[in-house]
């Protein structure tokens, strides 16, 4: 893949995981019925990043769950290769919870969908809130809103974006890759 353009440096990576931290905290307080899950695979570094700086913070200790919906996309069939399913952990209970759904980038929404079936198949929450580093906003085919966002970008179909993480990747950042 040719080298990508920097949409959020390392900086700025940082100050939108403290921006998103306040924003939890500031409306769900102490998380007493308050659970955060990370959709497999990024969305759980970024769910688990922001466990940390509420952790950090604000001494707030969340359930904390990771969520596998390879199975629950509707598209699974029609794949060329095997997939590879993550584990799914949530030793909680999410029946009447409000959770905080968690994924790294939000695009047409179809992950967000099979993520909410999945949550469904363990229990009726109270409510589902959506937060993401980045909000592709446009060519949603699903109708999904982000209630946390860390950054909107206005992309193309065919650009790709990628939330790198240091412990990955080397470096916290965000970046876009044209079609060309």
């Amino acid at each position: 893949m040719p080298k990508g353009r920097t949409i959020v440096d390392t900086i700025k990576f940082g100050i939108i995981i403290n921006r998103l931290a306040e924003q939890l905290a500031e409306n769900h307080g102490n998380f007493e019925n308050t659970c955060i899950i990370g959709i497999q695979e990024k969305g759980v570094k970024l769910a688990s990043r922001l466990q940390q700086q509420l952790q950090a913070t604000h001494a707030i200790e969340a359930d904390f769950g990771k969520l596998d919906i390879t199975f629950y996309r509707d598209d699974f069939r029609v794949r060329d290769k095997p997939l590879k399913a993550s584990a799914t952990q949530v030793d909680f209970q999410v029946e009447g919870r409000d959770i905080i759904l968690i994924d790294d980038v939000v695009y047409t929404g179809r992950t967000i969908h099979a993520a909410i079936t999945a949550i469904q198949d363990l229990g009726r929450p109270n409510t589902i809130k959506l937060l993401c580093m980045v909000d592709r906003r446009f060519n949603r085919h699903f109708p999904v809103k982000t209630d946390y966002t860390g950054v909107q970008v206005d992309a193309l179909d065919e650009a790709y974006v990628k939330v790198s993480w240091e412990d990955i990747d080397g470096k916290d950042e965000v970046l876009i890759f044209s079609a060309k």
